[in-house]
């Protein structure tokens, strides 16, 4: 992603989308309002880092799930927006089967090793 964080970028993409001003956003996440439009200029600037409270109050604010700020890919960024989109039992389905093939690979490998130990 470059020299600008990953954390900024997000926040800034997401600020913008949502139409939120630097200050709005500051003092709706809870900051102090003589120092929010600063601090999430800060932010975004990758001057200062929220911490991890701090991006879950903004993303609350912005409705977006907190982890979105910490994706380094865009793509997997849009998987995270979507995930939230899906109904939770079908997320619960897919997140069943995605174990189970896990485990199946796993019963793959552990039946490969034995057989390459009995030769």
């Amino acid at each position: 992603m470059g020299v600008e964080s990953v954390i900024a970028r997000r926040l800034r993409e997401a600020r913008k989308k949502k139409g939120d001003s630097q200050a709005t956003l500051g003092i709706r996440a809870g900051i102090d309002a003589s120092v929010a439009s600063t601090r999430i200029n800060q932010y975004e600037r990758g001057k200062h880092r929220p911490g991890l409270k701090t991006v879950e109050r903004i993303a609350k604010c912005l409705s977006v799930p907190a982890p979105y700020f910490y994706a380094e890919s865009d793509q997997l960024a849009a998987w995270i927006l979507a995930l939230e989109l899906v109904d939770p039992t079908l997320r619960d389905a897919v997140l069943q089967s995605a174990k189970e093939k896990e485990e199946e690979k796993a019963r793959e490998k552990e039946k490969a090793k034995s057989l390459e130990a009995a030769k």
